[in-house]
């Protein structure tokens, strides 16, 4: 055989080599033992499944239209051309194995004993946070583990491998966290980033910071706040959702050695950690005005004091401190286009957080538990985390309590039940140990 039939001839060996290994990628619903609770919810099963589905149909026609090609009229072709038509053909097959292996990693973790329960769980919490029904149809979560202190997010229609759009949202979760209700923290400040998205929170924001900057007598600080918009709303939609356990579990994740707590990169998207914190605190007495916030001011300062730093840094620290309250009220009263009138602070229902109601919350539910089955998940963990700042939970019975509950959620958006938090019919009542 001739050098340039022997090229052609390879070619196509090696494209009907792809559609081989192609045929032998199987759905998830076929290959991955787990208990149903942990499945993924089915909106989310469902555009995996069919993204999945889809991306392989273009793949194989696209090999077989290059053998039909190679085995026709790309034989006219020198075998340079020819060849580079199919490293593209290859270069596709892989960023079709990426995307698979990007979701196969997710659901692997839902194998797990007990682990893959609550991830499920934990998925309901997610969509719980992130539903406003009245201004967005909101895309399907899921979640999962993974090492390190810090929490992320794949929003939906984002770029997979290959160019292709996401078609669910993916949160990291740090595997620290579980099981604790800081956790939630970390898992709604992401969520915070896909609404921000849903809504255009960051470009209807800026122009606002904007102006008052021009207005300012101190235009540096507010040119800060305008660098961190994208991460400071995600920690106001967490907030909002949770009360004073967004701030504990924010504590948990920036309480690094004193360096990195002082530093200020403007590189970053992510505030100096030192006044995310404060700002943290700023922002819930906003919204919901309680002595906790200050007294939680209090304790961060307490652990970082500011009387190692330099002048310069603590002229900053102090600037941006004057400022809080102004862009705390900011936040909290923006009424971009997409709410239809409504202040972010009244779409977000922030006003169901307060201190007060969660602590009575918690008193109802030690009498009647079986409540606790029926509020939205956000809500209980809310609840939870207010009764263990107050020090009425210590975090033996939080853990217990919220394994159970996680496994309540999980069990109730596999049956389908609507909503997820609604009690099961026959199924024993949480309780919640005495202080």
């Amino acid at each position: 055989m001739s050098t340039a039939p022997l090229a052609h001839w390879m070619l196509e060996q090696e494209a009907r080599a792809l559609l081989t290994r192609l045929a032998r990628l199987k759905p998830f619903v076929l290959n991955q033992p787990m208990v149903p609770a942990a499945s993924f919810l089915p909106t989310a099963q469902l555009a995996i499944e069919r993204f999945l589905a889809k991306g392989r149909s273009e793949l194989k026609r696209r090999i077989r239209q290059f053998i039909t090609w190679v085995n026709g009229p790309g034989r006219r072709v020198p075998a340079a051309d020819a060849q580079q038509r199919f490293v593209f053909l290859r270069l596709r097959f892989n960023a079709v194995l990426s995307q698979l292996d990007l979701f196969d990693h997710v659901l692997a973790q839902r194998g797990q004993n007990e682990l893959g329960v609550w991830l499920s769980g934990l998925d309901a919490v997610s969509s719980d946070a992130l539903a406003l029904p009245d201004y967005y149809k909101a895309p399907p979560v899921i979640c999962y583990l993974d090492r390190g202190v810090g929490a992320a997010i794949r929003r939906v229609r984002t770029r997979l491998p290959g160019g292709d759009e996401n078609p669910v949202s993916i949160i990291r979760i740090p595997r620290e966290r579980m099981i604790s209700s800081g956790i939630s923290s970390s898992l709604i400040h992401e969520v915070g980033h896909q609404g921000a998205e849903l809504l255009g929170l960051i470009a209807s924001l800026r122009p606002a910071i904007s102006q008052r900057r021009l207005e300012s007598r101190d235009p540096m600080v507010w040119s800060l706040w305008e660098r961190w918009i994208s991460e400071v709303i995600s920690d106001f939609w967490s907030i909002a959702r949770l009360g004073i356990v967004s701030t504990l579990g924010l504590i948990g994740v920036v309480g690094l050695p004193r360096p990195f707590v002082f530093r200020l990169n403007v590189d970053d998207p992510h505030p100096m950690p030192w006044i995310r914190v404060k700002l943290s605190c700023a922002i819930g007495d906003a919204l919901n005005p309680h002595p906790q916030w200050q007294r939680m001011a209090g304790v961060w300062e307490s652990y970082y004091p500011l009387d190692r730093l330099s002048a310069a840094q603590r002229d900053l620290i102090f600037r941006l401190e004057q400022s809080l309250p102004a862009f705390a009220e900011l936040l909290a009263g923006h009424r971009p286009p997409s709410l239809k009138g409504r202040s972010l602070a009244e779409a977000l229902e922030a006003q169901h957080r307060r201190p007060e109601r969660l602590g009575a919350l918690f008193e109802a539910w030690r009498r009647e538990p079986a409540q606790m089955y029926r509020a939205p998940p956000s809500l209980v963990f809310a609840v939870i985390g207010q009764a263990k700042a107050d020090g009425h939970l210590g975090p033996e019975d939080e853990s217990e309590l919220l394994a159970r509950l996680l496994t309540h959620w999980a069990i109730g958006s596999t049956l389908n039940v609507v909503p997820v938090w609604t009690a099961l019919p026959g199924r024993q009542p949480l309780t919640i140990p005495a202080i």
